[in-house]
């Protein structure tokens, strides 16, 4: 059985990365009494895929885990099972079964769009004209790991979002490209924008798949 768990990231959660998070989901896997399928060789390891990596900091509430069983589990009651076996800031959201053959899980998200919240007033006008700069670019030329690349074709899309309550701050919404060797990363975009990570609170709210 292939379960595909899905479920939010939040609160001191925002700072487990990746690896640490597939630790997580191991030691809540045998919690649950999940029949985790295991590798084989020398260095067995448990089959379980995370969709993609989330930066530290970041909170999300579409994050995506699939876990490979040795035997097929009823689906009823075991959102609630799992959930008593996660650490505080991780909640499940949904439990079901995928087709054991579907390719890794990885290896199909396409997008991801990102919330992110403005926690410093700024002038929405001088905003606004810094991001129709970054989308009217030809090219964004950044650096990562000491590697130069091109951020502007990694932008899918790019809004202000208004508040929704009175006197509010606005906010930015960005789809972002997430394929192997071309992901977009909303800290750069923040940088191209000139506004400072530390002034934000980001959340992915969407992972876009094949």
């Amino acid at each position: 059985m292939r379960l595909r768990i899905t479920f939010s990231k939040q609160g001191p959660l925002r700072y487990t990365g990746h690896l640490d998070l597939h630790k997580i989901w191991e030691r809540a896997a045998r919690r649950a009494q999940l029949p985790l399928t295991y590798s084989q060789g020398f260095h067995p390891h448990p089959q379980i895929q995370l969709a993609a990596a989330l930066p530290l900091g970041f909170s999300s509430r579409c994050e995506l885990v699939d876990l490979k069983l040795n035997e097929t589990l009823p689906l009823d009651g075991l959102v609630e099972r799992i959930q008593t076996a996660v650490p505080p800031g991780l909640h499940i959201l949904s439990a079901e079964s995928v087709d054991e053959r579907a390719p890794a899980l990885q290896t199909q998200v396409l997008s991801a769009e990102f919330e992110v919240e403005l926690l410093e007033g700024l002038d929405m006008d001088e905003l606004a004209r810094r991001l129709d700069s970054v989308i009217a670019a030809d090219s964004l030329p950044r650096e990562r790991r000491g590697k130069p690349y091109d951020l502007r074709p990694l932008i899918e899309m790019l809004t202000l979002t208004p508040s929704t309550s009175p006197g509010g701050r606005w906010g930015v919404f960005m789809r972002l490209t997430a394929r192997e060797g071309a992901t977009g990363r909303p800290e750069e975009v923040l940088d191209a924008l000139e506004i400072p990570l530390e002034n934000t609170r980001v959340e992915r709210s969407r992972l876009i798949f094949k």
